[in-house]
């Protein structure tokens, strides 16, 4: 199971009914740093990354924050290079931490997550802050009514390119591309309304979904509002090695990247399980219990109504925020219906309250429970599910029992392989 840095070893018994869901073998490249320079000198929908750069004398990259292991090490000093060599100096050059309302990735960290040294000398390489209003350009509001305010260094910058990796993403549909701007460089304000419930509570809302999505609508209109925008995409296997690269136009690369990642990513599976095991997908995506919420929520569409989930993350570095913590008290004290209904209710929601309220829904589906060696115990009474007993497999066996002796279902990485019930809506 991915767990932490190292993997969590779970061993079931030979005679269960057991169904491992996980992502067919994907193609490696077999070289990653010809492939990046292939993918920046073969656009799709946009001029070269050179031809875009000619005449340009600021640029900005938007890069994720810690919380995803995306390969900036292979491909921050090509594009670096490339804007260089057109023209544009190196003091105009600014690495921006897409942070959204996460904590801002400094010290020790930011060399770790910007991949090359040679970087650090040859770029700014900065976070980005939602919290300071006089950052942000206001751009105006969209046809939903979110107000849109996104960071000067992005909005002003004569050449714009956002990075990332591509996976199911449980609101959005998939990460990558645009959502680097939103909520990744956006102010508070916007970050607030753009998770209301009345967007991430849609139907539509969901992990691999991309066609009446209106929470990937509302982004693809902000990117619109900022002017043109390039995109350099990547796709990574199980082993989180280069599968695929695409560069060019935010919208057009990113449709590319997840073309070839739904081939792997979304899995059919023969029916729903009473008993589902899953992961937060190992380090870095579960060092904290809020980003756990995404394990949860896609291993959600394969469990029986009334069934047992369980959940390994290792929440090293705790439960989150402030404002997360704060949300899950309201949880536990309301209930997961009651605190959907008052979440609802609101034009913008509370910071961080929006993993809250997705774990409140899948509290509706079933048992949760959570195995973590990584939480103190005040913490554990907030997170609002069960906590597994000493061990994943003797959790299982329990609540298979319970199940009557049923099949079980494993999903080793977690939240980067959606399996659908093949007959469920």
């Amino acid at each position: 199971m991915s767990y932490g840095r190292d993997g969590l070893p779970l061993e079931l018994p030979d005679d269960w009914d057991i169904t491992v869901i996980r992502k067919p073998p994907m193609p490696v490249l077999p070289d990653p740093a010809s492939g990046v320079r292939e993918a920046l000198a073969s656009p799709i929908g946009s001029p070269s990354l050179a031809e875009a750069a000619r005449g340009c004398r600021k640029a900005c990259i938007l890069i994720c924050d810690v919380t995803r292991p995306v390969p900036n090490g292979l491909f921050l000093r090509p594009v670096i290079e490339t804007l260089h060599a057109c023209g544009v100096p190196g003091d105009g050059v600014t690495v921006l931490v897409a942070t959204g309302l996460h904590r801002p990735n400094e010290g020790e960290e930011l060399p770790r997550l910007v991949g090359d040294p040679w970087v650090l000398s040859h770029a700014r390489v900065e976070n980005h802050f939602a919290r300071d209003t006089a950052a942000h350009a206001r751009l105006g509001a969209t046809r939903a009514g979110i107000p849109v305010s996104i960071d000067r260094r992005f909005v002003e910058a004569d050449l714009r390119l956002v990075t990332g990796l591509v996976e199911p993403h449980f609101m959005a549909g998939w990460s990558g591309g645009r959502k680097l701007i939103t909520p990744g460089v956006a102010h508070r304000d916007t970050i607030t309304a753009f998770h209301a419930w009345r967007l991430i509570g849609h139907p539509s809302s969901a992990n691999c979904v991309l066609d009446g999505n209106p929470v990937h609508a509302a982004q693809m209109e902000i990117a619109a509002m900022v002017g043109r925008v390039l995109s350099l995409n990547t796709v990574l296997d199980e082993e989180r090695r280069l599968s695929f690269v695409a560069f060019g136009d935010v919208a057009d690369a990113h449709e590319a990247a997840v073309a070839f990642m739904t081939r792997y990513a979304t899995v059919e599976v023969p029916r729903r399980f009473p008993v589902v095991a899953t992961t937060s997908a190992g380090h870095p995506l579960d060092a904290t219990y809020y980003q756990t919420v995404k394990g949860m929520v896609g291993a959600a569409g394969i469990l029986e109504p009334g069934g047992h989930m369980l959940i390994a993350s290792s929440c090293s570095e705790g439960l989150g925020s402030a404002e997360f913590r704060a949300a899950q008290e309201r949880l536990v004290a309301a209930g997961p219906a009651r605190f959907l209904e008052e979440a609802a209710r609101k034009e913008n929601a509370d910071i961080d309250e929006w993993q809250t309220a997705l774990l409140a829904k899948t509290l509706l589906a079933g048992t949760v429970h959570l195995f973590t060696d990584g939480l103190k115990p005040e913490d554990r009474k907030v997170t609002g599910v069960r906590m597994a007993g000493p061990s994943l497999a003797e959790t299982m066996a329990a609540c298979r029992a319970e199940a009557g002796g049923g099949p079980v279902a494993v999903i080793p990485e977690g939240p980067y392989v959606i399996p659908r019930a093949r007959g469920a809506n």
